[in-house]
């Protein structure tokens, strides 16, 4: 084993998931292809990111289950990390983007971070690490 490759996203829509990510975050599209039953294999990842980065799978919910899950897939608990190389540069354009952060950035031994929500209520900190 290598690398983790792909984590999958429940999402609502497709076409709405897709372009929160494209749009407000500027991840680059890496495939969406038609499976010919009504769903869809959606693939995202930041942009420059190259071939060998975790990427996300975009899946739409196909039952009450899973669409009682969008939003909630860790427990109101931040669950995706998105590193950055200049932190006020991308906050900046995260918020002008219209992406919601839920607090003002903070500057830890660790980094600089501040947590942001998805279009689905999902908890992501934007992070430069030290």
């Amino acid at each position: 084993m290598s690398h983790i490759a792909l984590v999958t996203l429940v999402v609502a829509d497709y076409d709405e998931a897709l372009a929160f990510y494209t749009d407000k975050l500027g991840f680059e599209l890496v495939e969406d292809t038609d499976r010919g039953d009504g769903s869809r294999w959606v693939v995202v990842r930041p942009a420059g990111a190259g071939a060998g980065a975790a990427s996300l799978l975009l899946a739409r919910a196909a039952d009450d289950t899973q669409r009682a899950s969008v939003g909630a897939q860790t427990g109101g608990r931040v669950g995706f990390f998105l590193h950055t190389e200049d932190f006020a540069r991308d906050h900046t354009k995260m918020l002008a983007s219209g992406v919601h952060f839920l607090e003002e950035p903070r500057h830890e031994p660790y980094g600089s971070v501040a947590v942001f929500e998805d279009l689905y209520g999902n908890r992501w900190d934007l992070l430069q690490p030290a």
